[in-house]
């Protein structure tokens, strides 16, 4: 671990960054440049002190977890993102794993849609980034540990997920879970990750059993979802999917007609949603 130049290095990539970048209101007047201490440990999930202590070059060694949301909270690139694990003294994550590193150009789409909500999905359904309003309407799951932030282990091994969405419509969407995960499986063969989530899915029981014998094959597309808010009721959304870099990673886009009963209903959330 190289304190001295991992100081250095977290240090002049705040400074590279304003509030505006990663959508942060721009508080009181800065004396320097950049980013404050406490809005990047915000935005990377760490106490203040922690992050402090790393820039003063006499924190502990971080984990890998700890340097991608780092990585994320400082909108680095792939490049930046391997250097800071060399001098942290870890190897980086393998380059083609989607769950290690959100494209910057997509979080920066995502910290620009603050009055929708809007999250980064991978193909295999691994929620990777939440704007605030989609963790208003979804839940947040940035606390929550990595494998169980993926939809399909969320809807058939914890059915009371389900309970955000109107019943009659359960059907439908299980089915087009699985259908996603069928058209993924099958255009990756061999893949590592899509093999144990299938193995993982198929130890929850019959339910995702019987879907996956009827073989049907969808990838994700846009469309419309009912969500049972339990502050603002019922809303109806347009989803729309936006694909990046391959189709791995997913931008995925829910709003509401102008006007609409359901946007008011959305705007409310976004001024009580941090207390929700």
């Amino acid at each position: 671990m190289d304190r001295d130049a991992l100081a250095d290095f977290l240090s002049r990539s705040r400074a590279r960054l304003t509030p505006a970048d990663v959508a942060l209101a721009p508080g009181a007047r800065r004396r320097t440049p950049g980013l404050r201490r406490e809005e990047v440990a915000q935005l990377a999930g760490l106490s203040v002190d922690y992050y402090a202590r790393l820039e003063q070059r006499r924190g502990p060694q971080p984990s890998p977890q700890l340097l991608a949301a780092l990585a994320r909270a400082l909108r680095l690139s792939e490049d930046e993102r391997d250097h800071l694990f060399h001098l942290a003294g870890h190897e980086p994550p393998r380059r083609h794993d989607v769950l290690a590193h959100v494209r910057p150009g997509l979080l920066l789409i995502l910290d620009r849609l603050h009055d929708v909500p809007a999250q980064v999905v991978s193909d295999l359904g691994d929620v990777l980034a939440q704007n605030a309003m989609a963790a208003a309407v979804f839940g947040d799951l940035a606390a929550l540990a990595p494998d169980r932030r993926n939809l399909l282990l969320r809807w058939f091994a914890d059915p009371a997920s389900r309970a955000l969405f109107p019943p009659e419509d359960h059907d439908a969407l299980a089915r087009a879970h699985v259908a996603s995960l069928r058209a993924v499986h099958a255009a990756r063969p061999g893949d590592r990750r899509a093999a144990e989530l299938l193995a993982r899915l198929l130890a929850t029981g019959e339910e995702f059993a019987a879907y996956w014998e009827r073989h049907e094959v969808a990838v994700r597309r846009s469309g419309g979802k009912r969500v049972l808010h339990p502050v603002v009721g019922e809303l109806e959304l347009e989803c729309e999917v936006l694909a990046a870099g391959g189709q791995d990673q997913l931008l995925l886009v829910h709003t509401a007609p102008a006007g609409s009963e359901c946007a008011s209903r959305l705007e409310l959330l976004r001024v009580v949603g941090a207390s929700v």
